[in-house]
C-alpha cells in the first residue's frame, strides 16, 4: 500500500504545483473542491471498509461453504456465481478486493476470483443509474449486452491455464 500511496502523492503535489504556478488561486481553489469531496466521500470510505474488513472475517467463518460453491470443484457454476457476486458488490475497489481477498483465502478458485473482478469492473450494477441518466437506456443496453459474457470467459481462462499458479 506504501508505493500506491506515494504515487498520488507526487500526482497530487505536481498538479498542486502546477495550479500554483498558473496563478489565479487555482491551487486554493483545487484544495477546497478536495475538501468538498472529501467530505462527501470519507463516510462512504470508512464504512466500505468496515464492509471489507466483515467481509474478510465471514469470508474465513464460512470457508467449507464458500469452498464448496466457489472453490475449484464448483467448475463453471462457479464462475458464473462469481461474476453474479462481482456485479452486485457495490462500491470502489476499496471493497472489492479485501472482500476478494477474502474469498481466495477461503477457498475461491482462481477463475472465480477473475470472473468475481472482471463482473464487479464491467457489468457494475451500482453505476447503471448514472449511466441511464447520462447515456441513455439505449447505450447502456447495448453495454451490457456487449460485456455480459465476458466476466464467465475471463474465469474460464483463468481457470484452464493458471489454476495452479496461486
Amino acid at each position: 500500500m506504501l508505493i500506491p500511496t506515494l504515487i498520488m502523492a507526487v500526482i497530487a503535489v505536481t498538479l498542486s504545483l502546477v495550479a500554483y504556478y498558473q496563478g489565479g488561486g487555482q491551487h486554493i481553489v483545487g484544495m477546497q473542491v478536495s475538501y468538498k469531496m472529501m467530505i462527501e466521500v470519507l463516510p462512504l470510505l470508512l464504512i466500505a471498509l468496515v464492509v471489507a474488513g466483515m467481509a474478510q472475517v465471514l469470508a474465513v467463518e464460512y470457508q467449507s461453504f464458500i469452498s464448496k460453491w466457489l472453490g475449484p470443484q464448483s467448475g463453471f457454476r462457479g464462475i458464473l456465481i462469481g461474476s453474479m457476486l462481482g456485479t452486485l458488490t457495490p462500491g470502489g475497489p476499496v471493497v472489492t478486493v479485501p472482500i476478494l481477498a477474502g474469498l481466495l483465502r477461503s477457498g475461491s478458485s482462481v477463475g472465480v476470483a477473475v470472473a468475481y473482478l472482471t463482473g464487479w469492473g464491467l457489468w457494475s450494477l451500482d453505476r447503471l443509474p448514472l449511466e441511464i441518466g447520462l447515456l441513455g437506456w439505449k447505450f447502456t443496453v447495448i453495454r451490457i449486452v456487449s460485456v455480459c459474457l465476458l466476466a464467465p470467459i475471463a474465469g474460464l481462462i483463468a481457470q484452464a491455464f493458471f489454476a495452479e499458479s496461486i
